[in-house]
């Protein structure tokens, strides 16, 4: 299987909470690397502009403002099959659901509050990770 990359978010609610150093042991015990690392504070244009797919639905106004309401780290991992790797730590976006040991099961607040983000897909981690850094940040 081949090397691959996607993102990561850790959102405010787990920067809040000092959970980034928990959650990062978490992507390391599942065999996938950080390779790039960055605590930002998401502006409005940029959060609007990340979810944009999700402009037209309920939700979107309350995704936007939990996003910018404190600093997220976003990340780089690599590894094989990293996008479905670190969507099965993730867990299910409603922590209701997620598997036990995984980041949201045991970390997440709510559906909205879900302590972090991974890509769907290589393309979208295309997308998400030119959106947040360079080529020269990135190193493997």
């Amino acid at each position: 299987m081949a090397i691959e990359r996607t993102f990561s978010i850790l959102k405010p609610d787990a920067t809040r909470r000092n959970l980034s150093g928990a959650i990062n042991a978490m992507i390391e015990a599942a065999g996938l690397r950080i390779v790039a690392q960055k605590r930002v504070l998401m502006t409005r244009p940029q959060a609007e502009t990340f979810y944009a797919v999700h402009k037209d639905r309920p939700f979107f106004a309350e995704l936007v403002a939990t996003m910018t309401a404190g600093p997220v780290v976003v990340q780089v991992l690599e590894g094989e099959d990293a996008i479905r790797r670190y969507r099965e730590v993730l867990g299910a976006t409603d922590p209701a659901k997620a598997d036990p040991g995984t980041v949201r099961k045991k970390f997440a607040l709510s559906i909205s509050e879900n302590s972090a983000h991974g890509s769907d897909s290589p393309e979208t981690a295309a997308i998400e990770i030119e959106q947040f850094f360079s080529g020269n940040e990135i190193v493997g």
